[in-house]
């Protein structure tokens, strides 16, 4: 799930690190869709090495999409989920390794993360319906109109979870699609695919790292790999410097907020359920062919650049005068263990640190005062120095009290601005306006009641209807007193000014105020600040915490049953004394079954997933764990706004009470049922032309039952251990379809085999460094002493993953652009694409403006690259104004590159532009330079002909 708002924070403060994907899009022909060639080139000007794909991250909008209809059944959803990989593999086109991961059963420190978003999944949809169904009663007993209700199955988004038909499903579905793929997509061609279903224990994104870094410790290991991971959790991000891979990028789809969204009561956009009034839609065009509609386009996917990253990092890190050696990988690794404090999938944060409010930025300023006097840095490989970590907490812990001050402020601040805001726009409008037909409205927007009359008579009765069943007997403008009588005063005014301030949630902690630590703990733990053996427990989970994750994400899981006992935070300031604390766990622990995992996850109302015993252990009262799934339970906002941002206050699962419960109800599972509670491992496939095809084939041959290593020379360094799969796909056998909609695979080739990573002893480390003959990337941003050292040399800002790249694509708008600033003659006035038509009565070939090469505009306003010299068309605010010349006649509004009929059109104009080749002189704003060129200087032109690239 990540870190709230932190890719956003990220993003914005150090904005080079994201590139926008080069997506080279099917092409259709007769109506038969051409898929992309995978294995060109790729357009993106890198060429990946290893794709790694995090599959919730893609089953999730593909099953229950928000900016699209959702598929009818499971067998759509399961071809969108092809689809997303498809177009996810045309963008990166790896050439060695496709890391297929799905969640599987997750940490017991994850699981508490998980549980409670399932049941406030729940709530929140049980509540969701019950609003709806009211708001759609009211508006029926009053007369409004709205579309008949559909009736169609509910998905149930919590059968994304491991031990679910829907998750074993999908494993059969995704080897039928990499098989299918194999054999027919010439991008797969030498391609090893692994597959980490949901059987296979852990996270995907861990799953993933886990895989990294055992093969990072392999000799023959590439140090040079370029990586690309498919996710869009925040804490990918920090996993990925975790790796200390020199080439490591993110590929992600870029969100874009505000959406619009159809009501779902009367399918309308522009307000939700709450506010739906039931008008009946009006007609748009004369087929109602321009019908609002939900837009169903794709989203466009960015690029995330670690190693740019890597380098803002550096810059902002590295420290003079230290007492010990400066270390860029263990910063980043200190870097990457700050951020913990604002928040993770395992631990709250803590109260005094908000990514909004730049705690990041405070941590690293105080970690840059701090180290000076540590002496060192705060982690190594995965494990945390205590008591450097103390000093840095205390210094928080001194301007707790302030943080806390000035949050109170800025969020009064905000309120009266807001406030303020409303006030303003409530004065502008007019006291008075004309009714009936004469009512103005804006454009585009629902027509007023009065001019319904005329356009649409049943939603003016309807309008009558609802104004009568509001005051059937009294005056609307009446107000009414608490016993019901009319008051004798009006209370519309007292009810507009009540609305200017919206109701904040109450907050009994009050931590601007003093003895704010006082009323935590007695309001978040029912203890009192005073009980210093209770504060020091709190403090002493939230460090083991700290711990357990930073070696989560260096080394792997150092315990599958830690988990946080408390819903909330102690406070830095309680952080004394934590360098004696103890932060060793428990070794040889093992992950739950899935079905298990269910039942520490799931509510009652998701029981439909589970075994019917299992299931009546949810909603029995005479069940002894019943406790452990409420049927409604607190949200505490926590000094937040919405429900959402809240603590879901559920009770822990207790492990031991949880499997005794579980051990009377084991013997019901059927066959099928204790297969899917049962935990597996990897998987590895490869087609026909890849070279452990044949090793693979003979091992089937041979029937061998024993583990076999893996020929690191035959893909690529990849080592572990091969085992005979029983549901292999094995060449010469019909694959058969999970999909009826699919065919099934008559003339397979593709082969599959059990993988394993390769094992270490549990006390090894994995050391977190760059690897020996490592290569950097070239430097994107511009060095901090270019000025000194470039000998005047301008520098050159790198767009994309190429240096050489050319610096700018020019497409038919910008060539607009350009034109509209291009002098014409000696007057130096006049715009290449004003030229005016030809007359009327002209007959023959049009004449078009001339360039160089005769080449024409049309074509020039094609897909055009230009060279290095050629600095682009100005920005808008930096354009010269041309003077047109006393008398001219003005631009029509409409469209200023056409110059009024009467103008004549002079074929030789553009042959006496001003410069040479007929391109101006201009500003040259490329990376934020000034000033002209030199006087001569050329300016190329494209070829005349073919496919115009300026190289």
């Amino acid at each position: 799930m990540g870190v709230p708002a932190f890719f956003r924070w990220l993003s914005r403060k150090y904005p080079s690190i994201i590139v926008n994907c080069v997506e080279e899009k099917p092409k259709e022909c007769n109506g038969v869709k051409i898929p992309v060639d995978a294995s060109k080139p790729n357009p993106n000007d890198v060429e990946f090495d290893n794709l790694y794909l995090d599959m919730n991250g893609i089953i999730h909008p593909c099953t229950h999409p928000e900016d699209k209809p959702a598929p009818k059944n499971e067998d759509e959803m399961m071809v969108a989920i092809f689809e997303y990989i498809d177009r996810l593999f045309s963008i990166v086109r790896p050439r060695r390794l496709l890391y297929m991961a799905i969640d599987g059963v997750a940490p017991r420190a994850k699981m508490n993360q998980q549980r409670s978003r399932r049941f406030r999944a729940s709530k929140e949809g049980m509540e969701a319906a019950i609003e709806k169904q009211r708001v759609r009663e009211e508006i029926l007993a009053k007369g409004g109109y709205l579309p008949p209700e559909e009736i169609k199955e509910r998905f149930d988004s919590n059968c994304i979870t491991p031990g679910t038909e829907f998750m074993d499903n999908l494993a059969k579905c995704l080897r039928y699609y990499i098989a299918d793929r194999l054999n027919n997509d010439p991008g797969w061609k030498n391609l090893t695919v692994i597959l980490s279903d949901a059987s296979a224990p852990g996270e995907g994104e861990h799953k993933i790292m886990d895989y990294i870094r055992r093969q990072r410790a392999q000799p023959n290991h590439d140090p040079n790999t370029h990586h690309c991971l498919c996710g869009a959790d925040a804490d990918l991000i920090m996993l990925g410097l975790a790796t200390h891979e020199p080439n490591f990028t993110i590929i992600r789809e870029e969100f874009k907020p505000n959406k619009p969204k159809p009501c779902g009561l009367c399918n309308q956009f522009g307000h939700d359920v709450k506010d739906c009034e039931g008008l009946p839609r009006e007609k748009k065009g004369k087929h109602d062919e321009l019908a609002d509609s939900l837009p169903c386009g794709e989203g466009e996917f960015i690029f995330l650049r670690l190693s740019v990253l890597r380098e803002y990092l550096e810059r902002e890190l590295t420290m003079a005068s230290l007492p010990f050696t400066f270390d860029v990988e263990r910063s980043i690794d200190d870097w990457v263990f700050m951020c913990f404090f604002v928040g993770n999938d395992f631990l709250p944060h803590l109260p005094s640190l908000e990514i909004r409010e730049g705690a990041i930025d405070r941590l690293v300023n105080i970690y840059k005062n701090v180290v000076h006097k540590t002496g060192g840095y705060l982690t190594e490989s995965g494990y945390v120095n205590l008591q450097r970590v103390q000093m840095i907490m205390l210094a928080v812990g001194e301007v707790e009290d302030s943080i806390f001050k000035k949050r109170k402020d800025d969020e009064d601040s905000f309120r009266r601005r807001q406030k303020e805001k409303r006030k303003r726009m409530k004065r502008d409008q007019p006291s008075f306006s004309p009714g009936g037909i004469l009512t103005p409205h804006a454009l585009g927007s629902r027509s007023s009641p009065g001019s319904q009359v005329a356009s649409n008579p049943r939603q003016a009765a309807y309008e009558m209807r609802m104004q009568n069943n509001l005051s059937p007997s009294v005056s609307p403008n009446a107000s009414f007193t608490s016993d019901g009588s009319p008051s004798p005063r009006g209370g519309i005014k007292r009810k507009v000014e009540d609305s200017d301030s919206e109701p904040e949630p109450e907050d009994n902690v009050r931590l601007w105020e003093a003895g704010w630590k006082q009323r935590y703990y007695k309001n978040k733990f029912d203890v009192d600040a005073a009980d210093e053996k209770f504060r020091r427990k709190v403090v002493q989970s939230y460090v083991e915490g700290l711990c357990w994750v930073l070696r989560y994400y260096y080394q792997g899981c150092a315990s599958w049953k830690w988990y946080y006992p408390f819903h909330y935070a102690p406070f830095a300031s309680d952080f004394e004394g934590i360098a004696d604390m103890p932060s060793d766990f428990e070794k040889g622990t093992k992950p739950f079954k899935p079905l298990e995992q269910l039942m520490g996850v799931f509510p009652a109302a998701s029981g439909n997933f589970l075994p019917p015993s299992w299931r009546k252990l949810m909603s029995d009262p005479d069940s002894s764990i019943i406790d452990f799934y409420p049927e409604d339970f607190a949200i505490d906002l926590n000094g937040k706004k919405y429900a959402w941002q809240g603590v879901a206050l559920l009770p822990f699962v207790d492990e031991r009470r949880l499997r005794a419960a579980l051990e009377e109800v084991y013997p019901d599972l059927t066959p099928e049922e204790t297969r899917r509670n049962s935990l597996g491992g990897d998987v590895l496939f490869v087609g026909k032309h890849h070279p452990l095809h044949d090793f693979i084939l003979e091992l089937y041959k041979t029937g061998s039952t024993e583990s076999v290593n893996v020929p690191p020379e035959l893909c690529h360094g990849i080592q572990g251990k091969f085992s005979l799969d029983e549901e292999a796909v094995l060449p010469d056998q019909i694959v058969c379809s999970p999909i009826p909609m699919l065919k099934d695979l008559t003339h397979n080739a593709a082969i599959s085999i059990n993988f394993k990573d390769p094992q270490f002893a549990e006390d090894y480390i994995f050391k977190a460094v760059m690897l020996p003959g490592a290569r950097k990337p070239t430097p994107v941003l511009k060095p901090s002493d270019w000025e000194k050292s470039s000998n005047g040399r301008q520098w050159k800002p790198q767009l994309g993953f190429n240096r050489d790249r050319r610096p700018v694509h020019l497409d038919p708008a910008a060539f607009r652009a350009l034109g509209h600033v291009m002098p014409r003659g000696s007057s130096g006035t006049g715009v290449y694409s004003n030229a005016a038509p030809p007359p009327a009565t002209f007959q023959g070939n049009m004449y078009r403006p001339l360039l160089r090469g005769q080449a024409q505009i049309p074509k020039l306003m094609s897909n055009m690259r230009p060279q290095d010299s050629w600095r682009g068309p100005p920005p808008l605010f930096q354009q010269q104004r041309f003077d047109r010349g006393v008398g001219a006649e003005p631009l029509l509004p409409w469209n200023r590159m056409l110059q009024t009929q009467n103008a004549a059109f002079q074929p030789n104009q553009y042959q006496m532009l001003a410069g040479p080749g007929g391109y101006p002189p201009r500003r040259d704003d490329r990376g934020g330079r000034q000033g002209y060129p030199r006087e001569g200087r050329k300016y190329p032109l494209p070829p005349p002909s073919g496919r115009y690239s300026w190289n």
